[in-house]
């Protein structure tokens, strides 16, 4: 099947090469050139590993191709997937400019029957804006033409992206009783649909609905054990066995029950306040989302103001991982540009380090933050180590090399790695979270 995906960010450029890998025909569509004259050549803008495998095996194959035109990418094409970024507003509702230009274009140049689908993450009732902006411009045309508007929301996670896409625990699609898209869809999906991947077919609206249900619930997750992380801290007990205890509940299940520095990201964030103000345009309130958003914030600045309380004049301060979580290099959200502002502003050194987030981390601090290429040498000489990403790298540390590095004694632990008796007993001082002092 020949397909058009708009919108070569994140979600965009995976889903473009993983439809290729599936055997589909497969055009990319950006307006970036520079980006598209990188796709072209098999070079990945952004890191997600076996992404530029993929990719550089699609090419090669002639599945794959990029192209800043949209009318390069119509012909033929029966299926388009809009894909194209949804950011947040001044007052965290989705900027659908994007979304609804995509839809406009295709209408004015489209020629043939098309399912025309939504991958952005967009509130619900959108679906709906952009088939009327689609059927108000072909009526203008005097063009008759069937094009329904889908919904297809995207559930891959940034590290496992590639995987997520191509072995899914679910596919979601809203169709609002067009069986010409359902068929077209079950086709789009039979490679999967094959190997038992479920393909769940509902209204466009709940399909809408579903995906910033999803986020919200799994950062509730998060923000509920951070929650408890802070009881335990002051009434004695610790957050890993409270949490343990809890997560072999078959129905709460352990996923996501992790007490840390809190989520960040391009999607929980982002969502979570999003869902907000879908809640606030349908006069529903969202008081567990709020809670979500209020406990994440605390427990974020909570954790670097005892860094500073630790350390309230100068000091040489190593901050291990800045990319908001492991295996990507992404630090939309990341504590980590929170925590160096703030090292920054009270004078303190800094010297860092992480696997492939440091050249974009360059973009934000290229002169106030040292950094390293080895773990072990942005310790060298640091009063304090803090590790604010769960790399597997950090995992594997020596704590006695780590102590002999060091100038100081204290490793302040932002994703609970270490077990605490191990880090005492290679003489450092242990600061994680939800254990009581």
């Amino acid at each position: 099947m020949k397909i058009a995906v708009v919108g070569t960010g994140y979600v965009g450029l995976v889903s473009a090469a993983c439809f290729a890998e599936l055997g589909h025909e497969v055009i990319g569509v950006d307006i970036d050139a520079a980006k598209v004259k990188m796709l072209s050549q098999g070079k990945s803008t952004i890191y997600e590993p076996g992404l530029e495998e993929v990719l550089q095996r699609n090419l090669k194959s002639g599945r794959l191709s990029f192209t800043t035109k949209l009318t390069d990418a119509l012909p033929d094409c029966r299926v388009l997937f809009c894909a194209v970024a949804t950011p947040p507003n001044e007052d965290y509702t989705a900027d659908l400019r994007a979304v609804f230009t995509v839809c406009e274009e295709t209408a004015k140049h489209l020629d043939h029957d098309l399912v025309f689908v939504n991958k952005s993450t967009v509130p619900v009732g959108t679906g709906k804006e952009c088939e009327e902006k689609i059927a108000a411009i072909l009526e203008e045309r005097k063009v008759k033409l069937h094009v329904p508007v889908i919904s297809n929301p995207e559930f891959l996670r940034e590290g496992t992206a590639v995987q997520d896409t191509l072995h899914p625990d679910r596919i979601i699609v809203g169709i609002n009783g067009d069986g010409v898209a359902q068929r077209m869809m079950d086709e789009l999906y039979l490679p999967l649909t094959r190997v038992k991947h479920p393909i769940v077919f509902m209204s466009r609206e709940s399909a809408e609905i579903v995906k910033y249900a999803s986020n919200a619930f799994l950062a509730a997750k998060i923000s509920f054990a951070n929650m408890l992380s802070e009881l335990c801290e002051v009434a004695g007990g610790s957050i890993r066995d409270v949490t343990k205890g809890m997560g072999l509940d078959e129905r709460i299940g352990p996923r996501f029950l992790h007490a840390g520095i809190g989520y960040g990201g391009s999607c929980f964030p982002k969502d979570v306040k999003a869902l907000q103000a879908i809640g606030r345009k349908h006069d529903v309130p969202m008081h567990l989302i709020r809670a979500t958003q209020d406990v994440n914030d605390r427990q974020r600045e909570r954790f670097f103001q005892r860094i500073l309380n630790h350390f309230p004049r100068e000091a040489n301060v190593c901050v291990w991982g800045l990319s908001f979580k492991p295996n990507t290099d992404d630090l939309r959200e990341a504590p980590s540009i929170d925590l160096l502002h703030m090292l920054i502003a009270t004078g303190h050194t800094i010297r860092a380090y992480d696997p492939v987030a440091m050249e974009n981390m360059k973009k934000y601090f290229s002169k106030s933050v040292t950094y390293l290429s080895d773990p072990l040498e942005a310790a060298k000489g640091a009063d304090a180590v803090v590790l604010l990403t769960e790399w597997d790298i950090f995992r594997g540390i020596d704590l006695r090399q780590l102590k002999k590095t060091m100038k100081g004694r204290d490793l302040f632990d932002g994703r609970n790695v270490y077990e605490p008796k191990e880090v005492e007993a290679a003489g450092l001082n242990y600061h994680g979270i939800g254990i009581s002092a």
